[in-house]
């Protein structure tokens, strides 16, 4: 296993989150207990030493799970992490008793890292509101050794991480990106990275493999990275971008089943960064993927002057590529709920004064239409 440095710790440089665990029939909310047992006490027989848990995983069982399954071991031979969940903003006046909750429900005494859960559009304002004390409450148990290491998780656009960096970024000790190959452009990935790094924030990756999809290419995709390296496996192309980021000090991968553990245990005995030219074949992969169902609208702005509505179509088209490329999904609808009802993407009358100025001629009125459908199911 490889390990990483942070401040005075070794971290396993692969982390295992548990969004993921095994489940019986199907059901999210009813986790095979034994089975995701075996898979912990597998991870961490091979030196796997970071565990990510949540609130809201497996319908608030995760952290039960996972907490009775890590009581096998002393509590210093593990890191754990959990969030309070401010996904849901009926939650924000509730930070202290969450917080005692997840204590009990995982087992411990203190958290090694906790987090501000997924800072987005949707959130922001509420976290960073004095009247909820959520800051100071976790300062407070930072001060007290309930919590050791402070930090978030963002999967807003750039300007929310902006803000929220601006406002607590001092305060914040690591930072939680969606980060792979493919949102490396696509979700803006790799400025998000940047700006991390001017803060001095290590990045935490979630969604390496994107939830499966860079598990699973087509053969056309598979044969442009077996031509460089034969030898390895499709996933490990994933990780090992990842290796090839600086910054990044945690890789977490939400493995439900033995055998995807085994495989990326496999991966994480050595590290092997990419060359520049696997790099640029890489990244033109990734660009061929998304093109097969994004508009390459450039952002221009000539369609905002020229609608009627007042949408802020490029945005839209944004959350719009988002949506399609994952085949549904939570992003672009967590971000849609902090933009008004009047500048949905159903407000779009199909008037196409927008497709009359747009330089890529692309078919706004008709991505708009089918947003809105893909949006009611």
């Amino acid at each position: 296993m490889i390990y990483k440095e942070f401040q005075d710790l070794k971290l396993s440089a692969l982390g295992m989150g548990c969004m993921r665990l095994p489940v019986l029939q199907g059901n999210d909310s009813a986790v095979d207990e034994e089975a995701a047992a075996a898979i912990i006490h597998c991870a961490m027989e091979h030196g796997i030493n970071y565990y990510d848990t949540a609130w809201g995983y497996h319908d608030g069982h995760s952290e039960t799970i996972l907490g009775r399954a890590l009581t096998s071991y002393p509590r210093d031979q593990f890191y754990l992490a959990d969030k309070f969940p401010g996904y849901d903003l009926a939650n924000m006046d509730k930070v202290e008793e969450i917080f005692e909750e997840q204590l009990k429900k995982c087992g411990v005494e203190y958290f090694d890292f906790y987090l501000f859960h997924n800072v987005c559009e949707m959130n922001i304002d509420a976290y960073l509101d004095p009247r909820y004390g959520i800051l100071s409450y976790l300062l407070e148990q930072k001060k007290n050794g309930r919590i050791r290491h402070l930090g978030f998780s963002c999967h807003g656009a750039m300007p929310v991480l902006k803000r929220f960096l601006e406002a607590v970024g001092k305060h914040m000790e690591f930072c939680q990106l969606q980060l792979n190959y493919i949102d490396w452009e696509f979700q803006n990935a790799k400025e998000k990275t940047a700006l991390l790094a001017e803060y001095h924030i290590p990045v935490w990756v979630m969604e390496p493999l994107r939830g499966g999809r860079l598990a699973r290419l087509s053969e056309e995709e598979a044969a442009v990275l077996k031509q460089l390296r034969p030898e390895e496996e499709i996933p490990g192309w994933a990780f090992r971008f990842l290796q090839s980021v600086p910054g990044v000090t945690m890789i977490l991968s939400g493995m439900s089943d033995l055998d995807q553990l085994k495989a990326n245990l496999a991966t994480f005995e050595t590290e092997k960064p990419l060359s520049d030219q696997e790099m640029d074949s890489l990244m033109n992969l990734a660009k061929s993927m998304v093109s097969k169902t994004a508009l390459p609208c450039t952002a221009c702005h000539y369609c905002v002057s020229h609608c009627p509505q007042g949408l802020d179509i490029p945005k839209l088209l944004s959350l719009y590529n988002e949506h399609a490329f994952t085949g549904g999904g939570f992003i672009a609808p967590m971000a849609l709920a902090a933009i008004p009802e009047d500048k949905q993407p159903s407000s779009c009358i199909g008037c196409r004064s927008c497709e009359a100025v747009c330089p890529q001629q692309l078919n706004i009125s008709e991505a708009m239409a089918d947003f809105a459908a893909r949006l009611q199911g």
